[in-house]
């Protein structure tokens, strides 16, 4: 059996004869069996996949019509939900919950006839960046077990980085796709918002969720983009507009004028390694003939913060549904009243960072703080959108870190929550705009760790981030861990 780098070669490879669908899924479930202590897998669908498999090989024997991501073996994060199956959002609030339907996005893959392996692990209710709230322990970085793969979503990049599956879904609320993808070494895409449906998403913060892509090929993530983009009668939050050939133009390599913002890359908190690794890059891109221009951000102090108290204020609200009466987590304890019944199920069924967020949320929609806080919070998120697409009227795309740092060490940041809020720093810009973003690996730091940059461009131009991520990866500069 041979391991496939890209879905390019698997299809090549399938319809050639010279591989199946099933020899795929058997090498992917080895894999995770071998792997299991990387624990980047909540529940592993194996006779499901083979039997999907075993129907896929049937149809393409008999000359049968088969979709465009046949045979393709996914992961989905433990947020996003397969009717019939179990989606806990890595939290107890939520064990043994088997979902009534299906995410947009699944309904998707699975009519391009995709193949879903299992669902993965993730930080608790995707609150966190390293992958260490969720209730079934943490994942594992596999390039350094005693590393965090970020998160929230790092089971869904684990998966790519260790060969568990060759693409997955996870969904980034402030870079809970791309700073794993760096910590990993892989591609993390975050599309605007609203390009894809978050029907089936489990809500951690409406107006900043959208599901993103992991892969190791830019090919990938265009073409499984692509099937799972698009309108959806079922949100109306999904954008209304056609979706284009995304896999079309990534070979129509362009100058292009790019711009850093000044503010980030000379910011304290980057680590002096990977900043003359970025100032490099600028350089390498300036002598390939396109124009790298430095602007100024005044406000990338304001939006952690602002990312904060509006993300909370949103899960305060949105998780308010789990009360342990309906569906989840109920309390073994008898006689109480109701009031204290709805405590002490979400008391023992939330985490402490989920707990964290919660108080917080509420605090900033409290009557008395409301204007200080949530109000000056939405002010931010105005001017910080405004001053992005600002520049992104002048340049073809915005570059930047993904994180100021390689992957930690476990437990390194457990203790103190906003030195971990902090380091989001980097990634929240593209969600408070709602702009697309994607980070690429770039490098290797002299600790072993790899790095990334993040590439951000204008609302719905996912065509043009796709194919200038494309072209920086053909360099000699980027190279897939």
């Amino acid at each position: 059996m041979t391991e496939f780098s890209s879905i390019t070669s698997f299809h090549k490879a399938l319809y050639a004869g010279s591989t199946s669908c099933t020899e795929q899924v058997r090498l992917y479930l080895d894999r995770i069996a071998q792997l299991k202590h990387l624990n980047a897998f909540l529940e592993v669908y194996e006779e499901e996949a083979l039997t999907k498999a075993r129907e896929l090989d049937e149809r393409i024997k008999n000359g049968q019509p088969v979709g465009a991501l046949a045979g393709v073996v996914v992961g989905i994060k433990d947020v996003i939900c397969y009717k019939g199956h179990h989606v806990g959002a890595a939290s107890r609030i939520l064990e043994g919950f088997t979902s009534l339907y299906s995410a947009t996005a699944v309904e998707r893959l699975l009519a391009a006839d995709a193949i879903i392996i299992g669902n993965l692990n993730c930080d608790e209710f995707a609150m966190g960046s390293t992958n260490e709230n969720s209730a079934y322990g943490p994942t594992l970085n596999a390039l350094d077990n005693t590393r965090v793969p970020g998160g929230s979503s790092g089971g869904s990049a684990v998966a790519v980085q260790a060969d568990l599956c060759l693409v997955s879904l996870g969904s980034d609320t402030g870079g809970s796709v791309r700073q794993p993808a760096d910590f990993c070494g892989i591609i993390g895409l975050k599309p605007t918002y609203g390009r894809i449906s978050r029907h089936g998403l489990l809500a951690y913060a409406s107006s900043f969720d959208q599901i993103g892509i992991f892969g190791k090929e830019i090919a990938d993530v265009a073409a499984v983009l692509q099937v799972i983009a698009g309108p959806d009668e079922f949100d109306s939050t999904a954008a209304q507009r056609e979706v284009p050939d995304y896999q079309q133009g990534l070979l129509h390599n362009k100058s292009h004028r790019f711009a850093y913002l000044r503010d980030a890359q000379y910011h304290e908190g980057l680590d002096a390694e990977m900043k003359d690794g970025y100032i490099d890059l600028f350089e390498s891109l300036v002598d390939a003939g396109h124009t790298v221009t430095g602007k100024g951000f005044d406000y990338l102090d304001y939006v952690v913060p602002a990312y904060y108290v509006l993300t909370t204020a949103e899960a305060s609200s949105n998780l308010s549904r789990y009360d342990g009466v309906r569906f989840g987590h109920r309390t073994n304890e008898k006689n109480l009243d109701l009031i204290d019944f709805y405590k002490k199920n979400r008391s023992e069924g939330f985490g402490k960072e989920v707990k964290r967020r919660i108080l917080l949320g509420t605090f900033v929609l409290s009557a008395g703080y409301y204007d200080a806080y949530y109000t000056k919070a939405q002010q931010v998120r105005r001017l910080v959108t405004d001053k992005l697409n600002e520049i992104l009227d002048e340049f073809d795309a915005i570059l930047m870190p993904t994180v100021p740092s390689t992957a930690f060490k476990l437990g390194e940041k457990t203790e103190d929550p906003i030195a971990m809020y902090l380091a989001d720093i980097y990634t929240v810009l593209a969600n408070l705009a709602g702009v697309p973003a994607i980070s690429v690996p770039l490098g290797r730091h002299s600790n072993g760790m790899p790095y990334g940059v993040q590439i951000i461009t204008k609302k719905f131009d996912e065509a043009a981030l796709l194919q200038i991520a494309h072209q920086l990866m053909a360099t000699d500069r980027a190279s897939i861990v």
